[in-house]
Formats: C-alpha cells, sequence, structure tokens
C-alpha cells in the first residue's frame, strides 16, 4: 500500500502540483518503502514474536517489486507525463508474430525471477526462525506464488503455438483507394480542340 501512495504521491507532486523537488523526493522512497518492511520483519521475529503470514507477505511482496517496481514507476511516470506534460504515450506491447512470442517468454521469465527471490527470502525467514513447523506461516505463500508462475506459463506457450498474423496496415486505405479510383470515369477520348483560325476561314 505504500508503494502506491508513494508512487502516486510523488508523480502528482511532480506533474500536478509542479512540485519536480518533492515530486524527486518521494519516488526515491519508493524502492526504499520494502526494504524497511522486510527489515522489520527480520527484527521484529529476532525479538522472538511467532511469525505469522503477514511476516511471510513482506517476504513475497519484495520479490515482486523488485523486479516489477521500476517498470511500474516508469509506466506510471509514462502515463502522468502524457496526461499533465503532452509527453509521449507508453509503447504498445505486441500482440502478433515473433515480438509477442519473445515479448511473452520475457514477461514470464520476469515473473519467474520475482518468484525465485521472493521463494528465497521466505526460507531465508524459515530458517531465521529456526524450525519448520514454527515458520510454517511463512511457507503458506508458497502455494499461491507457485500457482501464479504455473498459470502463466501458459500465455506465452499460446502465444508460442499460435503467434497470430498481424494486419496490414495499409488494407484499409489501399481498398478506399481503389474503390475511389472504380467510382471514377475511365479516361477516354473527349471533345476534341475547337476549330482553329484556319479552319473557320474556310
Amino acid at each position: 500500500m505504500l508503494f502506491w501512495i508513494f508512487l502516486v504521491g510523488g508523480l502528482a507532486a511532480r506533474y500536478a502540483a509542479g512540485l519536480r523537488t518533492l515530486g524527486g523526493g518521494l519516488l526515491l522512497c519508493v524502492p526504499l518503502i520494502d526494504v524497511v518492511l522486510l527489515a522489520a520483519t527480520v527484527l521484529s521475529i529476532q525479538e522472538g514474536v511467532v511469525p505469522t503470514i503477514w511476516h511471510g507477505l513482506s517476504a513475497a511482496y519484495l520479490g515482486i517489486t523488485v523486479v516489477y517496481g521500476h517498470r511500474t514507476v516508469r509506466w506510471a511516470d509514462a502515463k502522468f507525463a502524457r496526461r499533465f506534460s503532452g509527453g509521449a504515450a507508453p509503447p504498445r506491447r505486441p500482440l502478433h508474430g515473433r515480438a509477442a512470442v519473445v515479448d511473452a517468454w520475457k514477461s514470464w521469465f520476469r515473473f519467474l525471477l520475482a518468484y525465485a527471490i521472493s521463494v528465497g527470502l521466505i526460507f531465508g525467514l524459515v530458517a531465521l526462525v529456526g524450525t519448520l513447523d514454527t515458520g510454517a506461516p511463512l511457507l503458506v505463500w508458497l502455494n499461491p506464488l507457485t500457482k501464479v508462475l504455473v498459470y502463466s506459463l501458459i500465455w506465452p506457450v499460446v502465444t508460442t503455438i499460435w503467434p497470430g498474423k498481424a494486419p496490414e496496415p495499409e488494407s484499409g486505405q489501399r481498398a478506399a483507394t481503389e474503390q475511389r479510383l472504380g467510382a471514377e470515369p475511365a479516361p477516354g477520348p473527349g471533345p476534341g480542340p475547337g476549330p482553329g483560325p484556319a479552319e473557320e476561314n474556310r
């Protein structure tokens, strides 16, 4: 939640209010929020607090934000820049052909990296606790993370098998041109030039 509060607050200060220094400061805090959260979780466990699923959530969430946080900030920054400063629109993801296949697999491997970081942090907290029985609430997040990893594999596989074909960008314009040309009369012999002065004298 704090991630989005600082992100939206920083972008609103930068573009909507014109406070670029304040906006930049808030945006710099975005990647630090989850690190502070994880540090607080570790300190809490070291002090003897019984771990709960919320301690595991901080580890699982940090893996996601490490991989996707910077991309999310760039995407949101482009949206705000377009809305308030007339900036260029964010590039669209490819939907057809080889480019779409490559993009789909990049997205999946990106989540695989986030998954690996989250799982590593979760097991790190379990090791900090000392036993699997005590750290069982932390391991609860392995189930949803693994399901998302497996289910998200469907999209790149389907895209690889059926990459689709990009529509011809000029097909509509070409059809309109052909229709317009078909409606015009075909060139043919028209009325000849009027009689010249010599012919009028005859």
